[in-house]
């Protein structure tokens, strides 16, 4: 007897192959059958009928590290149909904990069950918390960068170099998968490319990935995507791109040249793919628009040169030379932390500089301040036409980009961007309205396509022996719900979600039973 008999839904199995009509019987944790069972007893049924079935969603660039041992529901992702998330993004990760390394602002204001400082501390609260959604770890080469040189401009030693290796090391063999780098993070924007070289081989030797978030995504976009490719070469490892992307309107033109170069390295020797998000603004740290001087030694060290009159009135000067008035026009308000901010939450930076009666520079500074460098922002610098032919690269899947979120709770009272709630959902509402790739192919760039460069076994296919990580969803209602002045929100249309074979979502609904695992 299977445990859940999936009955009558059109499959979608995950190789981009067209969809055909089928039943999928599960049994534990796997899919035991696929094929006509409706002869064959179950103890529960989900009636698919005018439904789509897919695998599980895939978020191959998450930063849910630290959220999911508050909120292991993870119900902005389990709502969109994500099963498994890709955590350790851009150069930071929850572990392992050394030295002056600190967690990112909005990580490190919260409550966790317990403190932890390994890899395999860390892995093991996130097994007693049980999550929804299944984890993959990634060290972030800040992480480790800063645990031992802190947030210095400088290049580690060659036993420093040797630390942060070994360290790197223990975290593969503690259950991580890869490394990540934040290449315009403070003290990752300080590392030349032999020292990610040296680290990222350690990541090959493991058979593991290394995910770039690169040196530039602007102006030198077609050098980092070099540096990125070269270090694919020189290590011998796996590359993933992250968040692949042309910001700025005068650096849209870069688009193809780098999408030609990305193609021609997989032609050659290079292990590499990509992930992109489907909106065309970006979210991350306000201040990460200060030069790299402004950055050096870490969050205090940053507070000091805004508190001192001469050095901040350098910093204006600089973001002011450094970007024409019209920059301003696409940055707006996210997060904000000073109770005097929250009603400039989601508005244009043009008009919460006015409402502060104040040049946008310094609306900046002042931001950056009163807040504690805790502020985010949406950077809307990209063109439409170039994020569909990322879309459409055969070797480009799906990241979220987000942390997991909740309408209530502790992670209920920041801004987040819509993504966090909406990007698988409008993804397949793309490829539902024409907009981009055909749906068998929009559900292989979440599934089978970041199973197989994560090297994630026995997932991102339908298939017999597979794990039961599993998706129906209704092609008339899926959609995203979130939006900039309201984000969160939920999306709609994903009914069922089973994760190792354990019901998750029963429509529409979150069932309370968590399946999930740190693979």
């Amino acid at each position: 007897m299977f445990d859940i008999v999936i009955r009558g839904g059109q499959v979608l199995d995950g190789t981009g192959t067209p969809a055909c009509r089928n039943d999928i019987g599960v049994r534990r944790d796997l899919i035991e059958s696929l094929g006509d069972l409706s002869g064959l007893p179950s103890r529960q049924t989900i009636d698919a009928s005018g439904r789509i079935v897919c695998p599980g969603f895939i978020d191959v660039h998450s930063h849910s590290d630290t959220y999911l041992l508050i909120e292991p529901g993870a119900e902005s992702k389990i709502l969109q149909g994500v099963t498994t998330e890709v955590v350790g993004n851009c150069g930071a990760s929850a572990a392992p904990l050394n030295g002056e390394y600190r967690l990112p602002s909005d990580w490190r204001d919260k409550n966790y069950p317990a403190e932890w400082s390994s890899v395999s501390e860390y892995r093991s609260l996130i097994e007693q918390v049980q999550p929804a959604s299944n984890i993959i770890l990634l060290v972030g080469h800040n992480t480790l960068r800063a645990g031992v040189t802190g947030y210095a401009n400088r290049a580690p030693s060659g036993e420093e170099l040797n630390v942060m290796t070994t360290r790197l090391e223990q975290a593969l063999d503690e259950g991580a998968r890869g490394l990540s780098t934040g290449l315009i993070y403070a003290p990752g924007m300080f590392a030349e490319t032999d020292e990610i070289v040296r680290l990222a081989a350690a990541v090959a030797a493991r058979n593991g990935v290394y995910a770039s978030h690169m040196r530039s995504e602007s102006s030198r976009l077609l050098e980092a995507v070099a540096e990125a490719l070269e270090i694919g070469r020189r290590a011998g490892v796996r590359v993933q791109i992250s968040h692949l992307k042309a910001a700025g309107r005068e650096n849209w033109r870069f688009m193809d040249k780098a999408l030609e170069a990305v193609r021609e390295a997989r032609t050659e020797s290079v292990d590499v793919a990509a992930d992109r998000y489907p909106y065309t603004s970006s979210c991350t740290d306000l201040d990460i628009i200060f030069p790299a001087w402004a950055q050096e030694g870490g969050r205090e060290a940053v507070l000091r040169r805004l508190a001192d009159p001469g050095t901040r009135r350098r910093l204006r000067d600089d973001l002011c030379r450094s970007r024409p008035d019209v920059y301003w026009r696409s940055v707006t308000v996210g997060a904000t932390y000073h109770p005097d901010n929250t009603a400039l939450r989601g508005l244009p930076l043009i008009e919460v500089a006015e409402k502060l009666g104040m040049e946008p520079a310094d609306a900046v500074l002042y931001l950056a301040e009163s807040d504690g460098l805790k502020t985010s922002a949406f950077f809307a610098g990209m063109k439409e036409e170039n994020m569909l032919k990322v879309l459409a690269e055969p070797y480009v899947m799906i990241g979220s980009d987000a942390s997991l979120r909740c309408p209530n709770g502790p992670l209920s009272h920041d801004y987040p961007h819509p993504r966090a709630y909406g990007a698988f959902p409008r993804f397949v509402r793309m490829s539902l309205d024409g907009t981009t790739v055909p749906l068998d192919e929009a559900i292989r760039k979440m599934t089978s396509l970041p199973a197989a460069h994560f090297g994630l076994v026995g997932r991102g296919i339908l298939r017999k022996g597979m794990k039961a990580d599993t998706v129906v969803f209704n092609p008339e209602t899926v959609r995203d719900a979130a939006t900039y002045a309201n984000p969160h929100r939920f999306a709609e249309g994903i009914e069922q979600v089973l994760v190792n074979g354990v019901w998750t979502v029963r429509n529409s609904r979150m069932t309370g039973r968590r399946g999930g695992r740190f693979l």
